[in-house]
């Protein structure tokens, strides 16, 4: 390919897939598949890589991240970020409308728009590509994440059409979608990771990640909510809205004008219960005036502007006495503080217990024994201490001081430089992490041993007959059977449930051996990533052998991941571990059978699996599907490849494939697209 046909290839594929990323992320109506759309990218990565000096800055190949930010240069804002005055209540509410009034008179519109619970952005498009993106910072000056911001696909890196002014800032707010967060979570408790606390504050944070890459897998998305220049385009405010949408930026639909105040009030309340349906979070709404010529004449205070409030929803809070704090030992060592509260009634629950995360929350709320805390519940889930009811702390109460050993075993506690949680080291002898390893092992996507729960483990532990989850293959009828008469266990070890137990244990030895790989618990190595990494060198020995450089030339698998593996299995005790397992017969290579099943035909193909199948259990049809490259959901959508139906298969999910024109497939016709 010469240099002119690559010019001109390059610009034909950004193109297409610029129009396919707004059709998705603004548009919601996607026209090709996820597997087109991966080609399309992939072809015009290849091409960049062949002429890397054709790259430029709104290349859609600049998405995917890899850039690294050492430090985020401080910007000064053209236009500053103005903070807006607050209220929670319709009486104050009413004064602003009564103050507007006096000065403008009658005749004027208010727009209302939904006050997204995320991080302010200020996106500078200079001839229509993006140039910079600050934070918010004081408002006066941001941080430059603009290598970051790049990642975001709802973020044009280039307007559509061409009346944009030459320069101008699109101001609104990035976040993230509640989906997202909780998969985040689920991975992280996966891997042995503390939870994260809420939406907002994970967005915040990866906002102002180093490595551009994991904050293109973080998934963020926006909401552009103003529009600021030196030229005088619109006479409205929901006229710039409009031409920002035009433009290719993503805009809420929820944006509404109000004639009458009344209006804005039946919004408020619309919202204040409808924003439980919304798949992100909001706390409040913004009302602002529609003319800009009006918003010119009421002007600013030094602060905010005269023209906009925002309305914020109660969070339904309380006050309650603090007992005492609990220090939860996870299965990798995380402590969790938690507090014991005095009992609290919130959103239609009792509140006797709140996580306080880390040591950091602890200081920063300078909390006393017996203080009377401020509780919400975030996002009506979560309950937490928001705050200390100074006036009624008593006199010569002692601060809490974070613990500095195991509450457990004693362990001296570690923390490294810039993670939040504090750690006890002691994998191997504290109670709580053994524990916590075994449960995780026999869980639903490790070995799935469903007659050993949490009680049986702890009864079995503390009786000494299990120090270890390969401890698990040595139980017998006879060990089992002999602690069945005790009067103190409460624990159920009779005749029928000994079978089951040893039915489960002898099952779970036939378990993928990508499952037993996340079964061991090592940090960072969650179900995804042993997927990757078991596919990848195909047996417990290619992996414990394998160097750290190794372990980063494998696809998606960074310096932290590599690190904590090469670790692992530098300990002897865990070796000794894979023995035991060995000598149990457990899956510790990918079998024959399932390295002819595996390869890259399935990438970029969505299935979703319905119905009982003759060859196959479903959940070995879905591993076959992930070993090949496919993916598996739940839900059909128009972005499902195939149905495979078998028989009793869901007529609901026939009946949407049908209405979508999903291919619907049978379990030979599926085989048939592995040849």
């Amino acid at each position: 390919m010469t240099k002119e046909e690559a010019i001109a290839k390059i610009r034909d594929l950004s193109e297409k897939i610029e129009h396919n990323n707004y059709l998705y992320y603004i548009k919601s109506d996607p026209v090709i598949s996820d597997f087109e759309f991966d080609q399309l990218l992939n072809e015009l990565i290849r091409i960049e890589s062949d002429f890397p000096e054709l790259v430029s800055p709104e290349s859609p190949s600049q998405r995917v991240g890899g850039g690294i930010t050492r430090d985020f240069e401080t910007v000064k804002h053209k236009f500053p970020m103005m903070s807006l005055g607050n209220t929670y209540s319709e009486e104050e509410l009413r004064d602003f409308d009564t103050r507007i009034r006096k000065i403008i008179g009658d005749e004027f519109e208010y727009v209302c728009e939904l006050k997204f619970d995320g991080v302010a952005i200020g996106l500078t498009y200079v001839d229509g590509k993006l140039s910079k993106a600050l934070t918010r910072g004081d408002g006066i000056q941001g941080d430059d994440v603009t290598t970051n911001v790049k990642t975001i696909k709802s973020i044009p890196l280039k307007l559509r059409g061409n009346d944009w002014p030459t320069e101008f800032e699109a101001r609104g707010e990035i976040l993230m979608y509640r989906s997202v967060f909780d998969k985040l979570n689920e991975e992280r408790l996966d891997i042995g990771e503390p939870a994260l606390a809420n939406p907002r504050n994970t967005a915040s944070g990866t906002l102002k990640m180093q490595d551009s890459k994991v904050v293109a897998s973080r998934k963020l998305d926006s909401f552009i909510y103003a529009l600021y220049s030196d030229q005088n385009l619109f006479t409205t405010h929901n006229e710039s809205i409009r031409s920002l949408k035009k433009w290719g930026l993503k805009t809420s639909d929820q944006m509404a004008v109000c004639t009458t105040f009344e209006d804005v009030l039946d919004y408020i309340h619309q919202w204040e219960t409808g924003r439980h349906s919304l798949p992100f979070d909001i706390d409040g709404v913004v009302i602002k005036i529609n003319k800009l010529a009006q918003q010119d004449e009421l002007g600013f205070t030094a602060k905010s502007p005269r023209w906009a409030i925002s309305y914020k929803y109660k969070a339904e809070s309380g006050s309650t006495k603090l007992i005492s704090i609990d220090y939860q030992v996870g299965r990798t060592g995380a402590i969790t503080p938690v507090a014991n509260l005095e009992p609290v009634q919130l959103a239609g629950t009792t509140v006797r217990r709140a996580s306080l995360h880390n040591a950091d929350i602890i200081e920063k709320l300078e909390l006393h024994e017996g203080d009377t805390v401020f509780v919400e519940k975030g996002g009506e889930i979560i309950p937490k201490i928001t705050g200390v009811d100074l006036s009624k702390r008593e006199p010569d109460t002692e601060a809490i001081k974070y613990i500095t050993h195991c509450p457990e075993c004693d362990t001296e506690l570690e923390r490294k430089e810039g993670e939040a949680s504090h750690y006890c080291p002691n994998e191997s002898g504290c109670p709580p992490q053994i524990k916590g390893k075994i449960e995780h092992f026999v869980g639903r996507k490790a070995m799935n041993i469903d007659s050993l729960g949490e009680a049986k483990i702890d009864f079995l532990y503390n009786k000494g007959l299990i120090r270890n989850y390969a401890d698990i293959y040595s139980l017998n009828e006879e060990s089992l059977s002999n602690i069945e008469s005790e009067e103190e266990n409460k624990v159920s070890f009779k005749e029928k449930g000994i079978t089951n137990l040893l039915s489960g244990i002898e099952e779970s030895k036939n378990v993928p051996f990508e499952r037993v790989l996340f079964g061991l618990g090592i940090r960072y190595v969650g179900d995804t990533v042993a997927k990757k990494l078991a596919r990848h060198l195909m047996s417990i020995e290619a992996i414990s052998k394998a160097s750290f450089q190794d372990l980063i030339e494998i696809p998606e698998i960074g310096d932290k991941i590599a690190e904590s593996v090469v670790n692992w299995f530098h300990k002897e005790e865990n070796i000794n571990l894979i023995d035991k397992l060995r000598l149990a017969n457990v899956k510790l290579e990918i079998s024959e059978s399932e390295k002819e099943l595996s390869g890259d035909k399935l990438k970029g193909k969505s299935f979703v699996i319905s119905g009982v199948f003759e060859k196959h259990s479903r959940d070995e049809l879905k591993n076959i599907i992930e070993r090949n490259g496919g993916k598996v959901s739940s839900s059909i959508s128009s972005k499902t490849s195939f149905l495979i139906a078998g028989s009793e298969a869901g007529p609901s999910k026939i009946q949407k494939a049908e209405a979508l024109g999903t291919n619907m497939i049978s379990e030979d016709e599926f085989l048939h697209l592995l040849i």
